[in-house]
């Protein structure tokens, strides 16, 4: 959560950094932060003043009664009685009003960075880059995005990278036969059964079997190994958190009702691995030595995707249980930046190793996650649907989850203690993943599998 003292600093770039996010009512929750700051320093300064009061008037009641005063030491004493209640007070007030403002904190989203565009949705979003495709000469189009100027790749520079609603497709040419999508071609190959999830479980909840099931291995092998030669170290947390960890990095209070919640137990179903990993590092001193931390996990996810309804939730492409191996990674603010340019750059690296044409967009402000500073997202493009498919969204939460879990380091040189940075990615999620796979490597033979797979996966086709 947002800190006093990025508030008291600046508090007119923080009503403008939320404003962006297009959270309403953004500069009166603001005043009523620093409102219930003020309740608690003047409650403070009571209980300051009552405390000096009574310690001296203490002090005097030895005086009194060495002098034979008996009836002023006694008032003296019922004195101290009267300012111990009001301590008491004091103290009640100032931690009611430190709850209030904990509780105020907890529901105002983090401030986005300067780089991240205005807009309201995934249309205001900008490309930076597009890879996997050859672009023939003298083209400056990419196959079934359209128009990208000068085929941008820079994060770091507005002027190279353009909204997605100022697109035209211009060039995408038809495959030489018409493909399936990966539901048609699951079935055909015995590879998913989503009418067995459905009797299981419900919908949103697929069985994979034979190949199927031998590919979602593949992936996570291949990508585990791939984390861990990039310097990851490989956790295997739980998959249900308390609500502390949740409160930790964000995911509550859950406003949209996205989580899996276990009731009786008071217990969360895991959203993401960002979760558990990051909340190992809660209420921890870490020394900077030490850092950055890195760290993978694969687990299932959950997510209850309330709201989701027509063609985006065919087949794999949202789903309520889900593979997915996510990267994290804890830092100094110095070196966050380093760090989520070598995470963007492992994910991009991934996607190059599966052969998958994608794009990395910027999120604007309206469409980032409400605990990001800044956010990347990696689509794959699906040849059978002609769309694309989030396969990976990599943020940089800044001090923001860090400071509501008290994940802190201490300095090097100087031995002070300061707030880190939390980042984390997808790398990747797998159901999109399968999804592009199967759709894009479809011939008449069957299935190709991507060279960089083939000895994870024990063959080169799936037939």
């Amino acid at each position: 959560m947002l800190t006093l003292k990025q508030i008291y600093e600046d508090k007119a770039a923080i009503v403008a950094g939320l404003n962006k996010k297009h959270f309403a009512g953004a500069e009166e929750a603001i005043d009523q932060v620093i409102a219930l700051d003020q309740e608690r320093k003047a409650a403070q300064q009571k209980k300051d003043a009552a405390s000096a009061e009574m310690n001296q008037i203490s002090k005097s009641i030895g005086m009194l009664m060495a002098k034979g005063q008996k009836d002023e030491a006694e008032a003296a004493k019922a004195k101290t009685g009267e300012l111990k209640e009001n301590i008491k007070q004091y103290e009640q007030e100032m931690a009611d009003a430190e709850e209030k403002q904990r509780l105020l904190l907890l529901t105002i989203p983090n401030v986005p960075y300067s780089l991240v565009p205005e807009g309201r949705s995934a249309e205001d979003n900008l490309a930076v880059k597009v890879g996997g495709w050859e672009i023939p000469a003298g083209e400056s189009v990419n196959r079934g995005i359209g128009k990208l100027v000068d085929n941008a790749h820079a994060f770091d520079k507005d002027g190279a990278a353009v909204a997605l609603k100022d697109w035209k497709d211009e060039w995408n040419p038809q495959p030489e036969f018409a493909k399936l999508p990966h539901w048609d071609l699951a079935k055909k190959y015995n590879l998913i059964d989503f009418d067995l999830g459905v009797k299981i479980s419900g919908a949103g909840f697929p069985v994979y079997i034979g190949q199927g099931a031998r590919l979602q291995r593949a992936l996570i092998d291949f990508f585990l190994d791939e984390a861990t030669k990039a310097g990851y170290t490989e956790i295997m947390p739980p998959t249900v958190v308390n609500a502390a960890s949740g409160y930790g990095t964000g995911q509550l209070p859950d406003k949209e009702g996205q989580m899996y919640h276990c009731e009786v137990d008071d217990l969360y179903l895991i959203p993401t691995a960002e979760v558990p990993v990051t909340n190992l590092y809660r209420d921890v001193i870490i020394d900077e030595d030490q850092l950055p931390i890195k760290n993978c996990a694969y687990t299932e996810c959950f997510r209850r995707e309330a709201g989701s309804y027509g063609k985006d939730v065919r087949g794999l492409n949202r789903l309520h249980e889900f593979s997915k191996i996510e990267i994290v990674r804890i830092d100094t603010p110095e070196h966050s930046d380093a760090s989520h340019r070598e995470m963007l750059a492992h994910v991009e690296g991934l996607l190059k190793k599966l052969e998958l044409p994608y794009r990395i967009l910027r999120l604007c402000g309206g469409d980032m996650s409400f605990t990001a500073a800044i956010c990347y997202d990696f689509e794959v493009y699906s040849e059978a649907q002609h769309r694309w498919l989030e396969v990976s969204s990599t943020s940089n939460f800044d001090t923001y989850q860090a400071n509501r879990l008290k994940c802190r380091y201490r300095g090097k040189d100087d031995k002070k203690v300061q707030i880190a940075h939390t980042l984390n990615g997808s790398a990747l999620a797998l159901p999109r993943i399968v999804a592009a796979l199967l759709e894009n490597n479809q011939c008449e033979e069957g299935i190709r599998i991507p060279k960089a797979l083939q000895p994870y996966f024990g063959d080169d086709m799936i037939r």
